[in-house]
């Protein structure tokens, strides 16, 4: 880690003695206090996940009850901080005290510079593994599948059915609007089935024209037509034993619809110019963000092709559906462009959250992405603002149906309030109960009501 994350605040009330511990801790940024409040002011400030702590502090600084009303309170406002305490010779019963209120640990006068720094330094190691181990906790929590961001009870219903479906054989029909992640719930169900040792392959049904689309699903024999030179396999033998992504299968022809049907029925298919019949064993997922129902009453769709490719069907809603989804996405998404963009320090600030939360997101997810992106390359300063995101903060918020039983509305509303704290101080837990008006074992039973982790 950097220098500016391994910082480390000093409280004490002697200045040579503080000045001195500051030498001591170069390959840390230090911070100093010579009283509780100032100690107080740092931690709210800088959160540092190291704390030496004089447990003499004024304005009672021939005992410790300055110090363990510190410690208290430090261990409050930042529980996850290592607090050392430091103390005489003649205070141990003091000291044990402070490791029972949650102390990491103690020394005692004389300071040994060495001694001290591998205890900090055991301290620090301790604090980052934790830390890694929170941070993988969390993205576990946001990421129910592979590369899908979701928190809502609409998204977390359809990732627990992907993961029934997934260890079968049954063909899956993804229905919903463009850019809800159809294909990143297919590559889920692929890579928690049967088949994920076998290839994923995808094919966009709507992007390749007509004349080409037959060859390009079942492949052609050389001398075929006109240009084929040599063999060519097709899509669904290259997803032998793995599984085959229709993407936008709506837009497919008539004339393919019947082909693909007699494929799904017998799992053969000949080649575009051949006579053999090749046996083809692959798992089938379907997606469009067509009506198909309105396709088939206008006999644009095959009703039995239909019947065969929706044996489940899984109703993928639009992102302005999904509650508390869009900072969810937004702030994992900014992470990872940061990243990519070398900015580590870049924040949305309140208006672009209320402007991501207030837009109605016709591009769902992918817009997201896109208008993220743009910002995180176009913005010239650490604070992403509803500007950078080319959005106005009277967009017009979209807002799931409230049920009108009012047990059921309180629990939604309490519900999204917890959703949105949680989001708002990125999990913190004293800082989300504080803006919630409630104590921390309040805020811990609600999220074990609603079923929320952090």
């Amino acid at each position: 880690m950097a220098k500016s994350d391994r910082k480390l605040l000093i409280v004490e009330d002697d200045p040579g003695l503080r000045s001195q511990l500051c030498w001591c801790f170069d390959g840390y940024e230090t911070l100093t206090a010579e009283d509780r409040e100032a100690a107080l002011i740092q931690v709210r400030e800088h959160k540092p996940p190291i704390v030496l702590l004089d447990l003499g502090l004024p304005p009672d600084a021939a005992n410790a009850s300055e110090g363990l009303k510190a410690l208290e309170e430090i261990r409050a406002l930042t529980p996850e901080a290592k607090v050392i305490v430091v103390t005489g010779n003649d205070e141990r019963e003091n000291a044990l005290r402070a490791v029972a209120l949650g102390a990491y640990d103690f020394y005692q006068k004389p300071v040994d510079a060495d001694v001290l720094g591998l205890l900090v330094e055991r301290a620090y190691n301790l604090y980052a593994l934790e830390q890694e181990n929170r941070e993988l906790v969390r993205r576990q929590a946001i990421t129910p599948l592979t590369g899908v961001i979701a928190g809502s009870p609409e998204m977390l219903k359809i990732c627990r059915s992907v993961e029934k479906i997934a260890p079968t054989h049954t063909n899956v029909l993804l229905l919903g609007e463009s850019g809800t992640g159809k294909e990143l719930l297919a590559r889920a169900l692929h890579e928690i089935g049967l088949r994920v040792k076998g290839p994923f392959v995808a094919l966009n049904c709507a992007a390749i024209p007509d004349a080409l689309l037959e060859s390009e699903l079942f492949g052609y024999e050389k001398g075929a037509f006109t240009g084929a030179i040599k063999q060519v396999l097709g899509k669904i033998e290259y997803a032998e034993g793995g599984t085959l992504m229709l993407d936008e299968v709506g837009d497919l022809p008539l004339g393919l619809q019947a082909k693909l049907l007699r494929f799904l029925q017998e799992r053969v298919i000949e080649r575009v110019g051949g006579r053999e019949t090749i046996p083809v064993d692959v798992r089938v997922v379907c997606a469009t963000h067509r009506d198909l129902a309105t396709l088939i009453e206008e006999g644009l769709f095959r009703q039995d092709l239909y019947y065969r490719i929706s044996e489940v069907t899984i109703q993928i809603p639009p992102l302005r559906e999904r509650q508390g989804d869009v900072l969810m996405i937004a702030r994992v998404l900014l992470q990872r462009y940061s990243r990519q963009m070398r900015r580590p320090r870049l924040n949305l600030t309140p208006e672009a959250l209320q402007a991501l939360e207030t837009h109605p997101w016709p591009g769902n997810v992918r817009e997201l992405e896109n208008r993220l992106k743009r910002a995180v390359i176009m913005n010239e300063s650490d604070q992403i603002t509803a500007r950078d995101l080319e959005l106005a903060l009277d967009g017009g918020e979209v807002t799931p149906t409230v049920p009108l039983n009012l047990r059921q509305a309180r629990e939604w509303a309490e519900r999204r309030a917890l959703q949105q704290a949680l989001i708002y101080t990125d999990s913190n837990v004293t800082r989300s109960a504080e803006l919630l008006g409630i104590t921390r074992p309040t805020l811990y039973s609600l999220l074990s009501k609603h079923g929320l982790k952090l």
